[in-house]
C-alpha cells in the first residue's frame, strides 16, 4: 500500500484485521492518531492494534469515561487515550497528563478522536489514521505514516 492510499473496510471484522496488520509492525515508541464519526470503528481498529501485539482484545475497552486505558503488552505498555469528552488541548494535558504519557519513549500511545489535539506536535513516529464511513457502509481507511516512520516500518499488505 502507497501512504495515504485508502484502504476499503467490507465488515467490522476486516477493521479489525487492518489494525491488526498495524499493531504487528509496531516496535514501540509510536503514536497512532485516530480520526472518523461516531461509530466508525476507532476502538475496533484499535482492538486490532492490540491484537496485533499480542495483547486479548477481548480485554480492551474504550476509555471513554476513563480518559486512559494502560496496556501492558509483553513487549511496551500501550496508552489508549480517548479524547471525546475534552475540550481544548489545556484539557487534555491536565485530564490525562498527555506530556507525561509521552515521556515514556517505548509505549505506543493510540489517540481516538485526535483532531481534538488542534496542532499539537509529537517527536516520535506517528501514524495518522482516518476512518470514513458509518453504520453497515464499508469502511475508508486511510494511514498516513510521519516522516519519522515512512520506510522504517512500511507496512506491506495493508
Amino acid at each position: 500500500m502507497a501512504n495515504g492510499q485508502p484502504i476499503i473496510s467490507t465488515s467490522p471484522d476486516n477493521t479489525f484485521e487492518i489494525g491488526t496488520k498495524l499493531g504487528g509492525q509496531l516496535r514501540g515508541g509510536e503514536i497512532v492518531l485516530l480520526t472518523g464519526g461516531l461509530g466508525a470503528g476507532k476502538t475496533l481498529f484499535t482492538k486490532g492494534i492490540l491484537a496485533g501485539v499480542g495483547y486479548d482484545p477481548d480485554e480492551v475497552t474504550s476509555p471513554s469515561f476513563a480518559l486512559v486505558n494502560l496496556y501492558k503488552t509483553e513487549r511496551f505498555d500501550v496508552y489508549h487515550i480517548d479524547l471525546w469528552r475534552t475540550n481544548s488541548v489545556d484539557d487534555i494535558t491536565f485530564s490525562i497528563g498527555l506530556p507525561e504519557i509521552l515521556q515514556d519513549e517505548t509505549a505506543v500511545v493510540i489517540v481516538e478522536w485526535a483532531e481534538r489535539l488542534g496542532a499539537f506536535e509529537f517527536e516520535s513516529a506517528v501514524y495518522r489514521v482516518d476512518i470514513g464511513g458509518d453504520g453497515d457502509d464499508p469502511r475508508s481507511i486511510e494511514i498516513i505514516q510521519s516522516e519519522q516512520t515512512a520506510g522504517a516500518h512500511y507496512i506491506p499488505g495493508l
